[in-house]
């Protein structure tokens, strides 16, 4: 008998005063997303694999190998992050992007899902990143 492993979540969410319509071209097009996240050659595309590219340090190639999941245009977008390699920090989580219209803008959510005990201390690493890659991306879309 198997048990499953309990696994955590990185949770952020920002209300931006932009439409859903345009935060969701800053998620999805390549050059944009090379902004406010990593260098990438990423496409909306289910089943689409694609690579996040940045500086390597120790621990990490500077690679981080994804697959697009799900593409509800300017609602939810869902990928892959990691391929669990070596190479790839070991992590093989999930990243999930919700867009909900407010009164002032849109409730952005991010989801970083999946990591299991032997990942903490990528997912402490990444709790700390999150926020501001958000601050990033409200910045960007903002400037578009």
């Amino acid at each position: 008998m198997s048990t499953a492993t309990e696994t955590k979540s990185i949770v952020v969410e920002r209300t931006m005063p932009h439409s859903p319509a345009k935060i969701w071209r800053a998620l999805t097009q390549s050059p944009m997303i090379a902004e406010w996240l990593m260098k990438n050659d990423f496409k909306p595309e289910p089943g689409h694999k694609f690579q996040f590219r940045a500086t390597p340090m120790p621990g990490w190639s500077g690679i981080t190998n994804c697959e697009v999941k799900e593409v509800i245009e300017n609602q939810r977008l869902v990928y892959t992050w990691g391929d669990g390699t070596e190479s790839d920090s070991g992590l093989k989580t999930i990243v999930t992007w919700t867009l909900t219209p407010t009164a002032n803008g849109t409730l952005v959510r991010m989801e970083h899902s999946g990591f299991r005990p032997e990942d903490e201390n990528g997912r402490k690493a990444m709790s700390g990143g999150w926020p501001g890659i958000l601050e990033r991306l409200e910045k960007k879309v903002g400037e578009a």
